[in-house]
């Protein structure tokens, strides 16, 4: 015996409703449409589904043992539904990669990329900038499904990530500081000196490029804080502070009135992509093997 989903539905619907035009509106079908199929299926089952007179509209015995085990069917089919749903959105998705700046290091992005679309060559990624305010670059409030993060990332137990760069910390001042001549810095030199700080909202990464670590207990003096490479530049060319940059960002800041400088006394930065720990989608791990593939020695 073969009884469609549809008409299982429809007893469900019927047997929770009690009255036949009720449920018909329900279904978005007409009563004796409705009322034809409840037939068929009593009809295949061999017994009726339900007492019906102009009053009223009852299960028998044999519809309260059905109900059950339709629902459950039901439910399970629903299940399955959605889940051929997502998998087709899966192939066929989108994918948001977050990012604060630019990760496009030695064609580390393109490499990524072309990695990715031969896996998934009907998925489209979009690219998302994200201000220096969220050092998750989206991942936090599901903005984004991927993202370039520096580490220290906040909330590190809520997220997976694989380092695709570690290069070292420069530091950047105006062109007119009394260092900028120099070839190479001692972060010592830097303990008196105001730095630009990012967000307080940023976390840990706020304190990590202020390099509390090499400060010798000594708190940091703030001359600015900035959100953007735009602002950070023009505090950089006012004065306001110096600030640690990483060296693949540096192209971002050195447009003539602006120097990076090697700094001794501080541990390399390192880049990474990051994804959120509970995220199994088949889309964000493919991404995140083909930056892994991409950018291994």
């Amino acid at each position: 015996m073969d009884v469609h989903g549809r008409d299982l539905r429809y007893f469900v619907t019927v047997a929770e409703e009690l009255h036949f035009t009720r449920a018909a509106e329900r279904l978005y079908v007409s009563q004796p449409a409705l009322s034809k199929q409840i037939r068929v299926l009593e009809r295949q089952l061999g017994a009726p589904l339900f007492d019906r007179d102009r009053r009223e509209v009852r299960l028998t015995p044999v519809g309260e043992a059905l109900l059950p085990h339709a629902r459950r069917v039901l439910a399970e089919w629903d299940a399955a539904h959605d889940a051929v749903t997502r998998a087709k959105a899966e192939q066929r998705g989108t994918l948001v990669v977050g990012m604060s700046t630019s990760p496009g290091r030695g064609g580390m992005l393109p490499a990524i990329r072309s990695r990715f679309t031969d896996e998934h060559p009907h998925a489209r990624v979009t690219l998302r900038q994200v201000g220096w305010h969220d050092s998750t670059a989206g991942l936090a409030d599901g903005s984004t499904d991927v993202a370039f993060v520096w580490l220290p990332v906040p909330g590190a137990e809520r997220y997976r990530w694989i380092v695709v760069a570690e290069e070292p910390r420069l530091v950047a001042m105006s062109a007119a500081h009394r260092l900028a001549g120099e070839s190479t810095v001692d972060f010592a030199d830097l303990l008196d000196e105001p730095f630009l700080a990012l967000p307080a909202d940023a976390g840990p990464l706020r304190d990590y490029w202020l390099a509390p670590e090499a400060r010798g207990g000594r708190s940091p003096v703030i001359g600015a804080e900035i959100g953007s490479a735009d602002e950070t530049y023009e505090a950089l060319v006012d004065g306001l502070g110096v600030c640690l940059i990483a060296a693949g960002n540096a192209p971002l800041l050195t447009r003539g009135d602006v120097v990076a400088l090697p700094v001794r006394g501080v541990s390399p930065s390192r880049l990474a992509l990051a994804w959120r720990k509970d995220d199994t989608r088949p889309l964000v791990h493919a991404y995140a093997n083909a930056a892994r593939l991409a950018t291994r020695p």
